[in-house]
């Protein structure tokens, strides 16, 4: 069984037991986490069941991990023959959720 979710402006898809980074969200450490804008859920027989109408598909419960950062991203800024450089760093911040179950919409 997966589903698959958007949050952050992206699109993940997960199965119960998965571990996603996603961007920073509220929750701390150990709090439970409810995706509700859940577009796609497969049964155990390996159906699709979409929604229609702008309806969700039903809802994924997870835990948060961790909230981390990511590694340093370097920016660097160079105009030749002008001496000017310009160097500045940059780590995203997110936060570690595990996936604990999918329910499906009746």
């Amino acid at each position: 069984m997966y589903a698959i979710i958007r949050t952050g402006g992206k699109q993940y898809r997960v199965t119960p037991g998965d571990i996603l980074n996603l961007e920073k969200l509220p929750q701390a450490h150990d709090q439970p986490v409810t995706f509700s804008d859940v577009l796609a859920v497969s049964n155990d027989q390996g159906e699709l069941q979409a929604p229609g109408n702008g309806a969700s598909a039903g809802t994924v419960q997870g835990t948060v991990v961790a909230q981390a950062k990511a590694a340093k991203v370097l920016v660097f800024h160079y105009k030749r023959k002008k001496q000017y450089k310009k160097l500045q760093g940059h780590r995203q911040r997110f936060t570690r959720v595990r996936v604990d179950s999918i329910e499906a919409a009746k």
